[in-house]
């Protein structure tokens, strides 16, 4: 299997943009290094995996704490290029994560996954590596 990476220098993180933006179009390249150099000075990890020295598949996330869920890691972004999906990378993070979990000792491994047909096989990933669907999440938009 291909090496899981840590996202750690600029590089890495300019490496992951076009994965990442295949999850969030409205990502603009020149502002991806600062955005997650932010994100990672307040806990985020990003870590990915690569084909022929590009980035394909990566995922996002950081550890919290809950009243509910007690110590527990939240996936922010998960993401596989199109070309790239239907090979195991996506399942061979969030295994990866899992592990991370488990050496941290978590609780729970959680993450929200927008609706639509366009997001079945990321449902079937995700209800297939052992999730359960728990709650609907409800979000209030401020500057509407």
């Amino acid at each position: 299997m291909i090496e899981i990476k840590k996202a750690k220098s600029e590089a890495d993180m300019l490496k992951c943009y076009d994965v990442l933006h295949a999850l969030r179009p409205h990502l603009a390249a020149e502002k991806i290094v600062t955005i997650l150099t932010s994100f990672m000075e307040r806990g985020y990890h990003l870590i990915f995996m690569e084909e022929n020295g590009k980035a394909v598949c990566a995922s996002g996330y950081r550890f919290t704490e809950h009243l509910l869920w007690g110590k527990a890691i939240y996936i922010d972004d998960l993401s596989t290029l199109p070309t790239a999906r239907g090979k195991g990378y996506a399942n061979a993070l969030l295994q990866h994560i899992f592990e991370v979990a488990r050496q941290n000792n978590c609780n729970e491994v959680h993450l929200d996954s927008g609706c639509g047909a366009n997001r079945f096989d990321a449902h079937r990933l995700y209800l297939n590596a052992g999730f359960n669907i728990t709650s609907h999440h409800f979000a209030y938009k401020l500057n509407a």
